[in-house]
């Protein structure tokens, strides 16, 4: 591997992907195994790649993810993000473009907490009149 890298750490939920760009030929690797045979659901994959898709930059570099925590979903999403930032680091005019599509912003929705008395964060027990 070469060591002139990208970098960018995009988070989702509780999952958090250190992503590294290197300039190649558009192998995708995650937690050192392919990308497609890391995302056994349909669409992961399309999710991950979207700001390289969007940004014509699919065969220009090597990526290499490291992603932790979440579920599946969580995790590819995480993944593009920190695919944004990192093609924003290898070049700065793609900013413009990358933020039109929301891709730069980090989704802030995560779980939301149990509340006491209740059953679940807003499902309370049901009401009984007698």
């Amino acid at each position: 591997m070469a060591s002139q890298y990208y970098y960018g750490t995009g988070r989702r939920k509780t999952s958090t992907a250190r992503v590294r760009l290197y300039p190649g030929d558009g192998t995708f690797v995650v937690n050192e195994s392919p990308a497609e045979k890391f995302f056994s659901r349909e669409g992961d994959l399309d999710v991950a790649m979207e700001p390289l898709k969007l940004t014509g930059n699919e065969t220009k570099f090597m990526i290499s993810v490291r992603v932790a925590g979440g579920g599946q979903t969580g995790q590819a999403e995480a993944i593009r993000h920190g695919i944004a930032r990192a093609l924003i680091e290898a070049s700065p005019e793609l900013r413009p473009v990358l933020k039109e599509a929301g891709l730069l912003t980090r989704d802030p929705r995560a779980k939301e907490r149990k509340k006491p008395g209740l059953k679940r964060a807003r499902k309370a027990p049901q009401y009984t009149k007698r």
